[in-house]
């Protein structure tokens, strides 16, 4: 199987140990449970709930491998691509179901990453999933990779949506166990899934700290 690659995962390394530790588990008393249910060296799907632009760092240090993410296109600037590139993101034209960013989430876990999706493609004030979108289960269809389901707690007290300066608060991330990729990439199946994971997320966010 392709790994990741060499840069990338020294990036991630550097930051976690020397960032991301230090200010997560010391600042912010970051807890995670379920972290067995991760796979460390094969291709994923992650999928979240997301209250906070925190929530990126939050979850590729719960999980303990390097993430790729979609990001915003107007992020993708001439000084900015290569390091975002590096870190594993790649862009995406929110809300025109972009054929690029799905082609490039199957690049990404052709090449061994674990795919971060946030189920409802943007923030929502209360943290709980709302209005699931059917990426996820699609790339995850395509690429036949197992879905594991992500909530993350307390985010949003730190750096939610509207709000400029973060704030110390507790942060949790529970995850659950890999779910199978849909059988197929019909609308109804990718729909049945795609409720599976919200109602998983939402579930273990209503479990708090």
């Amino acid at each position: 199987m392709t790994e990741v690659p060499l840069a990338s995962r020294v990036v991630y390394n550097l930051s976690k140990f020397l960032a991301a530790n230090p200010l997560l588990l010391g600042v912010f008393r970051l807890k995670t449970y379920g972290m067995e249910h991760v796979p460390k060296d094969t291709p994923i799907i992650l999928v979240a709930n997301h209250a906070s632009n925190f929530d990126t760092p939050v979850l590729t240090n719960a999980v303990d491998r390097p993430v790729a993410y979609m990001a915003k296109e107007e992020l993708f600037t001439a000084w900015s691509s290569s390091i975002l590139r590096t870190y594993g993101a790649f862009p995406v034209k929110r809300g025109t179901g972009d054929r690029g960013a799905i082609r490039s989430s199957l690049e990404a876990l052709a090449q061994g990453w674990a795919v971060g999706i946030f189920l409802e493609g943007t923030r929502t004030e209360d943290g709980r999933v709302h209005n699931p979108r059917l990426g996820a289960a699609l790339i995850a269809a395509k690429a036949k990779v197992p879905v594991v389901p992500i909530a993350i707690w307390g985010t949003g007290e730190i750096l939610g949506k509207g709000k400029v300066f973060p704030k110390p608060a507790p942060i949790t991330v529970r995850i659950g166990k890999p779910l199978a990729p849909p059988e197929s990439t019909d609308k109804e199946i990718l729909q049945k899934h795609t409720e599976e994971y919200a109602q998983i997320i939402n579930q273990l966010y209503d479990l708090g700290r």
